[in-house]
């Protein structure tokens, strides 16, 4: 795999020092992984940080690469919370990261894929 776009749910588990996932994580950095993230996880992040978390935080998010939302993202989005909203609950920080997938396309690492039933998209 050359490249994945993580969810926050995974940038979160890794920075919590959660073993199977830094394991995973390292695994997929040795491998030659590019591991991306948008903006919408840089904020679920930072809205939960804990004091001390800031440096290790910022190291880890200067390892992948950011990827801009745009207007195609925010259309795809919008399509996605139509049809997924309700019956699958996903919300728009969901949407907003699943439609980024889809426009990069690229695989979504999640743990919470019942928030991303999107067919167009792949989860890892």
């Amino acid at each position: 795999m050359n490249e994945l776009l993580l969810d926050s749910d995974v940038i979160i588990e890794y920075l919590r020092g959660k073993p199977t996932m830094v394991g995973q994580i390292q695994s997929l950095i040795l491998s030659g992984c590019r591991l991306c993230y948008t903006c919408i996880s840089v904020a679920e992040i930072y809205a939960g940080i804990r004091p001390g978390e800031e440096l290790i935080t910022a190291r880890f998010f200067g390892l992948m690469t950011y990827l801009p939302l745009s207007i195609d993202i925010g259309v795809k989005a919008g399509q996605y919370l139509k049809r997924y909203h309700k019956s699958h609950g996903t919300q728009t920080t969901d949407a907003l990261i699943a439609a980024t997938a889809a426009v990069y396309n690229l695989p979504l690492y999640t743990i919470n894929r019942k928030h991303f039933p999107m067919p167009d998209i792949s989860l890892f």
